[in-house]
């Protein structure tokens, strides 16, 4: 008869199998964020944002542990030797954003299906690490030029701004079949139902749908 250590153990460890990973990647201005909020809602989903990590200081109401874990460059760097994050990018002269492997860890542990919101090279990277255990996702307007279309009616960018944006989401689209499903955002409340679709298939225990 086992003990009751080895039954907690394989219990736990059954628990922390089941949880799994959604990461989410796109071009600016393809929708990523409004169809991840979507998503968010869904509370039978049990989806959880990973708390990422970054050398900047924390804006308005932002808490460590909550919004970001805050840290100073060099301490980044010390964590980049390290090998303790999954995917990292300097975004400016020491400003990094980043993915910690504990973190993730835990958050599988408390039984959270984590959620990534990360660029395209990130998504890759996430994708290559968590293998099957993660759904990758890349979300696309349906042409370049309707990507353009929707960045200037935004009215944030100066059209230089916006050619930069244009030109880094073609470059970026090459990377859409190393994500295991491609999602079309040409109508908005089509594409929340089919990530919905993709994702609840995805979480759903093996011969269930």
């Amino acid at each position: 008869m086992p003990c009751n250590k080895c039954y907690t153990f394989n219990f736990f460890y059954s628990f922390i199998i089941m949880a799994k990973l959604i990461i989410v990647s796109a071009p600016s201005g393809s929708g990523k964020s409004t169809i991840i909020q979507s998503l968010m809602e869904h509370e039978e989903l049990r989806l959880a944002f990973s708390v990422s990590c970054t050398s900047r200081a924390p804006r308005g109401e932002e808490r460590d542990g909550v919004d970001y874990f805050f840290i100073t460059p060099e301490e980044f760097r010390e964590r980049i030797e390290r090998g303790e994050f999954l995917e990292y990018e300097e975004v400016y002269e020491n400003r990094f954003y980043g993915t910690l492997k504990a973190q993730v860890e835990r958050q599988l542990e408390d039984g959270q299906n984590v959620v990534f919101d990360v660029d395209v090279k990130g998504g890759c990277n996430l994708k290559n690490y968590f293998g099957d255990r993660a759904l990758a996702i890349f979300i696309k307007a349906p042409s370049i030029e309707e990507l353009r279309r929707r960045l200037e009616l935004r009215g944030t960018d100066a059209p230089e701004v916006i050619n930069d944006r244009v030109e880094k989401a073609a470059y970026e689209l090459t990377f859409a079949d190393r994500f295991d499903r491609v999602l079309v955002n040409d109508d908005l409340a089509t594409a929340k139902a089919e990530a919905y679709q993709m994702v609840s298939e995805f979480l759903a225990p093996d011969g269930e749908c």
